[in-house]
């Protein structure tokens, strides 16, 4: 099935199949059963003022925010690089980043990134064709994920590994305290409130103390064991709640494929029949990267998986890694320009697009794209899904947990309904909303007010000296 929204002008942005099929055989799991782990001692690690538990895209603008304010920062990250998804998941196309007219929306710490990238490392529309109606190029465009409802957008597609470093060198130069392979396990708490994170490593068991603390788990790990509320419903016309593993397909011309799947449609059908027979309906299209020979492919995206079982995030990576040899196959035996490809890389990190949202102080909902009302503690603004709605405002309130102290919430687990959550998951708003947070953290550390004390005004101002794009940014004397 694809998803779409009726009456939200047609189909969302990913136009491609859901796929829910038989599970593989499983283990019975034993009865219910507990053991008892004996008290022990945890030794500190370390303190600061803000502790981001996560690097991914929305980790890494909080790093960087939060350093910008003059907090002592330290970053945990469980893998070996920066990005996570947006690097480690592939998720190398990164969705628009201007409103429907052309005009930069996301902007500040995901500029900063995107700028340091070498010229060959990414790939996308000139600023001079942004908002361009032209039907020349939006037809070129939306070959290149870069077009949509006939209008050229900025959504650039990258270089993983030069974005993993250019994260990387970005947040130790504004010095933070940098430390991989840290998986933050379980919030530090008193009385009520989060006061850091206890992270398991090959060091073992150690403890953080932070003044304040920001989720950027993406599946809102840490303020879901700290007690705090979350949604879980889904918008199952949305590819949101799929998951799969990324991967990429080297030696490829992908001129001559786009020329196949434009000139010859009637072929083109017949060679994704053929597909899906050979993969048991489970099959892809690929996607321009950035560079003509490597083919991205992200999908098939799996249904009815959930992203915090560890048994359903094992079966999704085999099935993922078997369907990118069946596709290898299919692709080399019949599809123009992919005679001579190759399996390059399946992404390191699974593709897990929804686990949790935040209950927050506020919300974003359907109900507000029309309006395009500013939020009075607007923190950034997110292109809507349709030329026919605004940009959408997101609130501060969005970050800060309903009750829970001590701790902020970036990245795809924030507070909004099931369908905003289908754009607000992306990388652009990731960077937006760490952005926010690590300010925010910063500014209540060296305040010592509650995060969901900071004024709104104070935080507009810093974000905007950062360069975020806001409308309810009142300036004021420094």
């Amino acid at each position: 099935m694809n998803g779409t929204i009726e009456g939200d002008g047609g189909h969302l942005m990913y136009q491609s199949g859901i796929f829910s099929q038989g599970r593989l055989a499983r283990r019975p799991r034993p009865p219910a059963a507990a053991i008892e782990e004996p008290a022990r001692s945890i030794p500190v690690f370390r303190d600061c003022d803000v502790l981001v538990v996560g690097g991914g895209p929305s980790g890494t603008a909080a790093a960087i925010a939060a350093a910008r304010t003059g907090a002592d920062v330290i970053l945990l990250e469980r893998h070996n690089h920066l990005g996570g998804l947006s690097t480690g998941g592939l998720v190398i196309w990164i969705d628009r980043m201007t409103d429907w007219t052309g005009r930069p929306a996301i902007q500040g710490i995901a500029n900063d990134l995107l700028d340091r990238l070498p010229k060959n490392a990414v790939a996308g529309p000139p600023p001079g064709l942004w908002g361009s109606t032209d039907e020349a190029a939006a037809a070129y465009w939306k070959e290149r994920t870069a077009a949509y409802h006939g209008i050229v957008t900025w959504s650039p597609t990258v270089d993983p590994e030069h974005l993993k470093l250019v994260s990387q060198e970005l947040v130790l130069e504004h010095k933070v305290n940098l430390i991989f392979h840290a998986w933050g396990a379980m919030p530090l708490m008193h009385d009520g409130a989060v006061v850091g994170t206890i992270f398991e490593s090959k060091e073992g068991r150690k403890a953080i103390r932070a003044t304040v603390t920001i989720d950027c788990t993406g599946d809102g790990d840490i303020f879901h064991r700290a007690g705090a509320a979350s949604y879980a419903d889904v918008d199952t016309r949305d590819i949101h709640h799929c998951i799969n593993t990324a991967f990429l397909f080297g030696g490829v011309d992908m001129r001559r494929w786009i020329d196949f799947k434009t000139g010859r449609p009637e072929a083109f059908a017949a060679f994704m029949d053929r597909g899906r027979s050979a993969c048991g309906g489970l099959f892809e299209r690929p996607f321009v990267s950035w560079r003509n020979d490597v083919a991205l492919f992200m999908g098939p995206r799996l249904a009815g998986y959930s992203a915090v079982d560890v048994e359903d995030l094992t079966e999704v990576d085999i099935r993922s890694h078997r369907l990118m040899a069946a596709h290898l196959t299919v692709y080399r035996d019949r599809a123009p320009g992919f005679e001579a490809a190759f399996m390059m890389l399946s992404a390191p990190q699974t593709g897990v697009r929804h686990a949790r949202r935040l209950v927050g102080v506020t919300q974003v909902t359907r109900e507000d794209w029309p309006s395009g009302t500013v939020r009075p503690d607007e923190i950034g603004v997110s292109p809507s899904l349709s030329p026919k709605y605004p940009v959408v405002s997101v609130p501060y309130g969005a970050l800060v947990p309903a009750t829970l102290d001590g701790l902020l919430v970036a990245g795809r687990a924030i507070s909004c309904d099931a369908t905003s959550h289908s754009f607000l998951r992306e990388v652009p708003q990731c960077w937006m909303t760490g952005q926010a947070a690590g300010t925010a953290a910063g500014l209540a550390a060296g305040s010592g007010v509650r995060v969901r004390d900071v004024p709104a005004g104070p935080l507009q101002d810093a974000l905007s000296r950062q360069g975020a794009m806001l409308r309810a940014a009142v300036p004021t004397d420094t």
